[in-house]
């Protein structure tokens, strides 16, 4: 795997731009894609809209995948460790907690590698993920895997969790849910350059998007709004468990918001505010409906259709 040289990147929007080679097309064709990578470690893999190989777009980046890998695992055994050893106390909380805090471990460390990009340009929250469909499609798919196994392992857990109806209703408190979350941050972010805020995305990747947006959403619900919520309802009211468990979402991006990225409080406000839609509709929908909108408001932000 080559290493990139300080020539190959030159700094736009606040990260890193990957210098590509000149364009094959003729002058006032189809622009070129640039590659965005994170400004915290330059990453190696080339978006598959500019790359040449012809199974850019059908092979995950091998090497990306490892160093993500090395950089969660030794955590994750530690966080196994516990979740076992934890296993005979009859209150479930001990072992939500670290689940909760296995999975802030998995996606906080999707910045260092370059997975994703996160910032806030004039106030105002963006994100962008890595153009590589099929390492978005893996890491989806790894994460509904997980999800899978640990309802299917713990029953008392998986018997937390409230999926509601599977019908046309709940797709649509679910879908407006997404679209009630994303409109604050995506009326703000009309008037700011979308250079300024990740950049654009190529439409032949955002399929693939939306399963990985929806996906990995899925999971984080499941465990702040299935487990937690659910948890919290045995001893509290349906409202003050779903307060709780937004207050606990947003917290558990504090570490996001002020370390990993500089974000900063935009990102911890816009949490705050999505954790409250969807922690009221598992109230009222139950967690389907949930995870179909915090899955499509973060698809809206990421897809920089606007």
């Amino acid at each position: 795997m080559r290493v990139p040289k300080a020539e190959d990147y030159s700094h736009y929007g606040g990260g890193a731009v990957r210098r590509l080679p000149p364009s094959p097309f003729p002058r006032g064709g189809r622009v070129p894609a640039v590659q965005l990578v994170s400004p915290i470690s330059p990453v190696s893999s080339v978006s598959p809209v500019s790359s040449g190989d012809p199974l850019a777009s059908v092979a995950p980046d091998l090497p990306l995948l490892l160093d993500y890998a090395a950089r969660v695992l030794p955590g994750l055994v530690l966080v196994a460790g516990c979740f076992l050893l934890a296993g005979p106390l009859r209150d479930p909380l001990a072992r939500i907690a670290l689940l909760i805090g296995g999975f802030v471990l998995v996606r906080d460390a999707m910045t260092p590698v370059g997975l994703w990009r996160v910032g806030t340009t004039e106030s105002v929250p963006w994100l962008r993920m890595l153009a590589d469909p099929a390492l978005l499609l893996a890491l989806g798919g790894g994460t509904l895997a997980a999800t899978w196994a640990v309802l299917r392992a713990d029953r008392r857990l998986s018997a937390l969790v409230v999926w509601g109806r599977a019908d046309l209703p709940t797709v649509a408190c679910g879908l407006g849910g997404g679209l009630l979350a994303a409109a604050p941050v995506l009326a703000l972010s009309a008037t700011v350059p979308q250079g300024e805020r990740g950049g654009a995305v190529a439409a032949s990747i955002l399929p693939v998007l939306a399963f990985f947006t929806l996906t990995g959403n899925l999971a984080e619900e499941v465990l702040f709004r299935g487990l937690l919520q659910g948890r919290l309802a045995t001893e509290m009211s349906g409202a003050q468990a779903a307060v709780c468990s937004a207050l606990a979402f947003a917290a558990c991006h504090a570490f996001l918001a002020s370390t990993v990225t500089d974000a900063g409080w935009p990102l911890l406000v816009f949490t705050l505010y999505e954790g409250l839609i969807c922690a009221f509709l598992r109230l009222r929908r139950g967690v389907l409906a949930a995870a179909l909108a915090h899955g499509s408001a973060i698809f809206l932000l990421a897809a920089a259709l606007f």
